[in-house]
């Protein structure tokens, strides 16, 4: 499935070795023995690749799929085809997951230091780095072992970067210490001036951008993400966050662990966020909030007020998700008896 130009070829994997990746169970008469050469769609799926269903909107996909084995949740066991065997696991969409993994490792970066990087002398590089060209390495940088920095980036003095990170080209580091196994893609930046400044008719006035920039283990950042650098207190970035292209982090702001930010969100200052908090698309959050952890935001919201930890919220302003549907629907009632007034006047 994957185009050979861009990606190693898959590994062929017994289905026993897919369950002892995935958690699924093996259905019964299935030979544990079987070889799965890739992965595939449903629809695109053939005798020797290994797909997955996780949405009823592809049940008919699934009826007729030619794959040779799926994963599935175990209430539709029973709309497969005779021939394809199922790996059955509730949840089908991690499962493939881990199976793709599997069956396409990801390759190491090959160590070593281009000619045209610029390394300070008081730099240090732990084992196995890779420099690719035009990175810059500034004085008293830290760069933990088997981390790569892809061309052209740029990592300005006193950073920490940690040990398996994966930084891509273009991105650039400054007041920051980066945790382990951290991703950073094409165009992050972090560690530049938070947006400090005290109003002035006559000019505003710059506040110094005094912190810095904690990004814990197990980050990733989309393409063009920014995260500014705290005023004073530090930013922040829990554990194991995931943010999409294009997010803007403000000073001070203080992420717990899992938390997901969608492409064209952001958060104002000082915003402080609970553990596995999930911010849709296009979101704005604004300064001082405190949202606590499990909360969700749905896409396009404007975030004005406290969100209390498990709830949902909506709209704009943004508000418990039940009353935003509400109201919705209640203005397309109202919407629905003009133009039928209308209708009767216009007889």
């Amino acid at each position: 499935m994957a185009d050979r130009r861009f990606f190693a070829s898959p590994r062929s994997l017994t289905l026993a070795a897919l369950v002892e990746a995935t958690g699924a169970k093996l259905s019964d008469e299935a030979d544990p023995q079987r070889s799965i050469a890739d992965v595939a769609p449903l629809d695109k799926a053939g005798p020797l690749d290994l797909s997955f269903l996780d949405n009823q909107a592809y049940l008919e996909a699934f009826r007729i799929s030619r794959a040779g084995a799926c994963l599935v949740q175990a209430k539709y066991a029973d709309l497969a085809p005779s021939d394809m065997t199922l790996l059955i696991s509730e949840e089908p969409y991690k499962a493939y997951a881990l199976a793709a993994q599997a069956i396409y490792p990801e390759p190491a970066p090959e160590p070593g230091i281009s000619p045209t990087a610029h390394i300070d002398a008081t730099a240090k590089l732990a084992e196995g780095v890779a420099l690719a060209a035009g990175v810059t390495v500034g004085p008293a940088v830290e760069i933990g072992a088997g981390s790569s920095l892809g061309a052209n980036t740029t990592v300005a003095a006193g950073v920490v970067i940690g040990a398996d990170c994966r930084i891509a080209a273009n991105v650039t580091l400054s007041h920051c210490l980066i945790g382990d196994r951290v991703r950073l893609h094409p165009g992050v930046r972090i560690g530049q001036d938070g947006f400090g400044f005290a109003p002035d008719p006559a000019g505003h006035i710059k506040v110094p951008q005094l912190g810095r920039v904690i990004v814990h283990d197990d980050v990733e950042m989309g393409a063009n993400c920014t995260v500014d650098r705290g005023s004073g207190p530090d930013t922040v970035i829990g554990a194991g966050c995931w943010f999409d292209n294009l997010v803007q982090i403000g000073h001070n702001v203080d992420m717990g662990r899992g938390c997901i930010m969608v492409a064209q969100s952001g958060i104002s200052g000082s915003s402080k966020l609970g553990d596995f908090v999930v911010v849709g698309g296009q979101v704005g959050i604004a300064g001082h909030l405190t949202i606590g952890s499990g909360a969700r935001i749905a896409a396009k919201s404007g975030l004005m007020r406290d969100v209390a930890p498990g709830e949902t919220v909506g709209g704009y302003p943004a508000q418990p998700i039940r009353d935003w549907h509400r109201q919705t629907a209640s203005l397309r009632r109202l919407a629905s008896a003009k133009r039928k007034a209308q209708k009767k006047d216009n007889i």
